[in-house]
């Protein structure tokens, strides 16, 4: 039986994220883990509520929305993320407090060591064991987007504040971060990933 584990992917809007986590839980499925799939923010019913106001509520100050986001996360983590990995289930997540690094502490410029700060303790140590940082321009990661939301629909000049804030992540953070090119197909993506895994020693087991 397979450790269970907590992976993220990460990116700017666009690149195809959703898809991945549906991918990458469908192979995991396959080989008999069971998998817990989540998104931020939501995954609570108050944090779908506090989604709601995120993406499609009125105009807040940025640490109104760093805080309505590490509120959600801390929800997230006690309600549903804990309780799956204590039952020995994998939970794959639709973005993680690495978002509110890259968009917050860098693009919004609250600075990420104090969005981490605020973070950090209302997860209580539950944090991804790896978090895929899926790699696009904003420019064509923006045109690929599916409707947009509040954040969603900022100019293309902030989208690329965020990317270069996943950028400096990645740098700083190779250790829980990996870099995957989002312009390469899906399928692909998630086979490399799977292979990751396998080489970590995550699935052998399975």
């Amino acid at each position: 039986m397979t450790t269970a584990r907590y992976l993220a992917t990460e990116g700017t809007e666009g690149v195809g994220k959703s898809t991945l986590c549906d991918l990458l839980a469908a192979r995991l499925t396959e080989r008999g883990i069971e998998v817990v799939r989540v998104r931020e923010p939501g995954g609570t019913p108050l944090g779908e509520a506090v989604r709601e106001v995120l993406l499609h509520g009125g105009e807040m100050s940025d640490w109104t929305e760093a805080l309505l986001f590490a509120a959600q996360r801390a929800e997230l983590a006690e309600r549903v993320v804990r309780p799956a990995l204590s039952g020995g289930k994998w939970v794959i997540s639709d973005r993680c407090y690495y978002s509110s690094l890259a968009y917050q502490g860098y693009a919004r410029r609250l600075g990420v060591g104090r969005v981490c700060s605020v973070n950090r303790p209302a997860l209580g140590g539950t944090l991804p064991d790896l978090v895929v940082w899926m790699d696009m321009d904003a420019e064509t990661a923006l045109a690929r987007q599916q409707g947009s939301d509040r954040i969603g629909a900022a100019d293309l000049a902030w989208h690329r504040e965020v990317w270069k804030g996943y950028r400096t992540l990645w740098t700083s953070d190779r250790g829980r971060m990996m870099r995957v090119d989002a312009e390469a197909p899906a399928e692909r993506i998630a086979e490399r990933l799977v292979s990751v895994l396998e080489m970590r020693g995550w699935l052998r087991d399975c």
